[in-house]
């Protein structure tokens, strides 16, 4: 039975869409464009299959479908910019299949012209088709939020921008049957643009306020109170928390490369970011030193190794420098994490404590990296030797904060 949509690309983008389009009575099929972990779990994934997800491995099944979505994954690579190596693939890999009256849709993060400059030669190419006149041609930025209740992709607003208006309308309509709202862009340039701007966005506020948080520590100031306070503000403010550094799989955009174009703020914010873990470190080191030890030789636990609370995902964690800069000092490594059964950094395993309590009373110092809901905090300030909170979860006053 042909089905109604392709999603290629079964990674942080792909599954999520597949998992509404199911959810909407869609018949669905996902084409994976390389060996990609998404951010569903088991559970979810097993309700998907048996309400008719099916993941393919034949090619010809793109072609029996009346709209295809390309989440493909574009990891930052060597130059800074995101690598389009899966797009590529996943572009002509359709477009050897693609039928007229198709709709083709790219979510994966790109930049500004590349739906238009990039995808568009690859589909016609390799189709002999025309983008425009005989399949419709559209984008619209991938807005998961991994682990989010309240905002799921039926009460989340979907951006539209197509190659024509009527490329456009046939986008829309298709994303009218997974969400409340679609919002119309005026074309593909301006679509692609808004990923780049809620994208940058939450760089450049996460590093505001973790510059505030190296300042506050300086100054005395409970930086965690300011923020509490600052937030009953009703209008002109949005409250962002600081935390060991910044993970995840949408990678902050700075045009560098890009037409000659730069966005300074980005690229500073990028600087602050990654040089987090490092501060945590810092932060680590002085308070064994303050408390007679020093961090050669002590046992340190981190606890939550993944880049998002309550996620199985590692992508981007900085947990993995953390670690690093800490064995880098000599110190004795291991982790706790619900999520996360296993855990390497520089190809070498990171011993996996047991018992919670048991490994917090025995560590020098316990850091937290990511509060799951699993854990009792309570419970494991009042066991730890010595608690370093980088994410404020712990009650005032029971822990060492970032």
């Amino acid at each position: 039975m042909p089905a109604d949509l392709a999603v290629i690309g079964l990674g942080p983008y792909g599954l999520p869409l597949a998992q509404a389009a199911v959810a909407a009575g869609i018949h669905t099929v996902g084409y994976a464009t390389g060996p990609e972990a998404g951010s569903l779990s088991p559970a979810e994934l097993r309700r998907m299959h048996s309400a008719g997800f099916r993941p393919v491995t034949d090619p010809a099944q793109l072609g029996r479908v009346r709209t295809a979505v390309i989440c493909a994954p574009t990891p930052r690579g060597a130059d800074g910019g995101g690598d389009l190596g899966q797009v590529e693939s996943a572009a002509r890999t359709l477009a050897a299949r693609l039928r007229p009256h198709t709709t083709v849709i790219l979510e994966s993060p790109v930049l500004p012209g590349t739906t238009e400059k990039f995808l568009r030669p690859l589909l016609e190419e390799g189709s002999g088709l025309r983008a425009g006149r005989d399949f419709h041609l559209a984008y619209s930025p991938s807005r998961v939020d991994p682990g989010n209740r309240d905002h799921t992709p039926g009460n989340t607003p979907k951006v539209i921008g197509g190659l024509t208006p009527a490329c456009t309308e046939s986008a829309a309509a298709f994303y009218g049957r997974l969400t409340d709202k679609v919002v119309r862009a005026r074309g593909l340039r301006e679509a692609e643009t808004v990923q780049l701007l809620e994208t940058n966005f939450r760089h450049v506020n996460i590093a505001l306020v973790n510059e505030m948080a190296v300042l506050c520590h300086d100054l005395g100031v409970d930086l965690w109170d300011v923020v509490r306070c600052a937030e009953t503000k009703p209008f002109g403010f949005q409250a962002f928390r600081p935390g060991p550094g910044v993970g995840g799989h949408g990678a902050p955009q700075d045009l560098t490369g890009h037409a000659g174009r730069t966005l300074r703020m980005v690229e500073l914010a990028q600087q602050v970011n990654h040089r987090m873990p490092r501060y945590v470190v810092q932060r680590a080191a002085t308070l064994l030193n303050e408390h007679g030890k020093s961090a050669r030789g002590a046992r340190v636990l981190l606890l939550g190794v993944t880049y998002k609370a309550d996620l199985a995902d590692l992508q981007g964690t900085p947990a993995r420098e953390i670690a690093i800069r800490l064995m880098e000092l000599g110190a004795s490594v291991s982790y706790h994490d619900p999520y996360v059964p296993a855990w390497n950094v520089l190809d070498r395993p990171v011993p996996r404590a047991d018992s919670l309590y048991e490994a917090a009373a025995d560590a020098d110092l316990t850091i937290l990296l990511q509060p799951h809901r699993t854990y009792d905090l309570q419970g494991l300030s009042v066991k730890a030797q010595l608690l370093l909170d980088t994410r404020g979860a712990t009650p005032t006053g029971a822990a060492h904060r970032l």
